[in-house]
């Protein structure tokens, strides 16, 4: 439910920032609204119309605005992102604006206790802003009609994705279908002794080397968990004698993370770079990937199956609105997508080969 509700949030915070972007402020939604009410007679440009909805340019560009800058702070993106990012937008307004007119065809009314509260949580925000004050009266309207049409997306949304309880069958379909989703990942208990390098003046050779010769004296039989006390500086794990305890994938560097996956059970890594300095590592154990029996993972297959079938009917239902609504954008001011890279000839050759085989 989270991930609903969180989105159709993120769809108002667009929505009233695109109403008040020109001043920097949401208490300008009554004037910038109000003027693209105006695009459907033609007095501002017009970005889509999707179905008999308009979605005025300034709307667009609004949003574009508010998720650029969430996206990439002061920075300017590369052309390709934003060409990227210029359909994704706009893939959200049509979207928004398909499940609005699909609540409102089911005629799905907003929960008004709901709608309320909001209003007075945005008016108590609010309450020592004087631009708002000055424009309350004519703002109201337009920030409750904002509101209410968030409520029958959400609304809407929560009704396609409330999916039936599946059978032990389905259950176990699932389950069958999916053995990634209930595999415990493999598991490596490593330890670490660590030789920190002053970032101020960063000598890694001696670090190195000093790396070197602890690493010498450990594959010499010298007890990995006793040098560690002495000359480890990872403040977590000197005194479990550098015992990092079981990680698994992504948790590591890739650095680390591949030097550990040359060991086995028992050895030591050569010293190996890392921000803090030189690193050895020892992998202590190895568990390998294991997939849970369907009894001790079907509370969680039941989860994810409801979450998944109603991701499905979802989309579903967006797909076929997007076919059955005639659906007019505008693309002149869209930069182009990178084009994707060249295939090698060889390789070309060889993928033609195949077919024919």
């Amino acid at each position: 439910m989270k991930h609903i509700l969180n989105r159709n949030n993120f769809l108002l915070a667009l929505s009233i920032f695109s109403i008040g972007a020109m001043l920097g402020s949401e208490v300008h939604a009554a004037k910038t609204a109000a003027s693209d009410s105006n695009a459907a007679s033609g007095s501002l440009p017009v970005f889509a119309r999707v179905g008999k909805t308009i979605i005025s340019q300034r709307e667009y560009d609004a949003v574009f605005a508010s998720t650029n800058r969430n996206r990439f702070y002061h920075g300017k993106p590369p052309e390709a992102d934003i060409a990227m990012m210029q359909r994704e937008v706009a893939d959200k307004l049509i979207t928004a604006a398909l499940v609005l007119n699909e609540a409102k065809r089911l005629k799905l009314k907003p929960d008004a206790a709901t709608v309320k509260q909001k209003l007075e949580q945005y008016e108590q925000r609010n309450a020592d802003n004087k631009q708002w004050q000055q424009v309350r009266i004519r703002a109201l309207p337009i920030l409750t009609r904002q509101i209410q049409d968030e409520a029958l997306r959400n609304q809407l949304e929560q009704r396609i994705r409330k999916v039936r309880t599946p059978n032990d069958n389905q259950l176990r379909a699932y389950y069958a279908a999916n053995p990634d989703k209930f595999t415990e990942p493999e598991q490596l208990r490593v330890s670490i002794i660590l030789l920190s390098v002053d970032p101020s003046a960063p000598d890694f050779d001696a670090a190195r080397s000093k790396g070197e010769e602890l690493v010498k004296q450990l594959r010499g039989g010298a007890d990995f968990a006793e040098l560690a006390k002495i000359h480890s500086s990872d403040a977590e794990t000197v005194q479990q004698g550098g015992d990092m305890g079981y990680l698994h994938g992504g948790m590591l560097s890739p650095l680390a993370q591949e030097s550990i996956n040359k060991l086995k059970p028992g050895e030591i890594s050569d010293p190996v770079g890392m921000m803090e300095g030189m690193a050895i590592f020892k992998l202590a154990d190895r568990k390998e990937a294991k997939l849970n029996s369907f009894d001790a993972v079907k509370p969680r297959a039941r989860e994810l199956y409801v979450i998944d079938e109603g991701e499905r009917a979802w989309k579903s239902l967006i797909a076929k609105l997007k076919k059955s609504t005639p659906i007019q954008m505008d693309e002149s001011r869209f930069l182009p997508l990178p084009k994707p890279a060249a295939v090698p000839d060889s390789a070309a050759t060889e993928g033609a080969a195949a077919t024919t085989k």
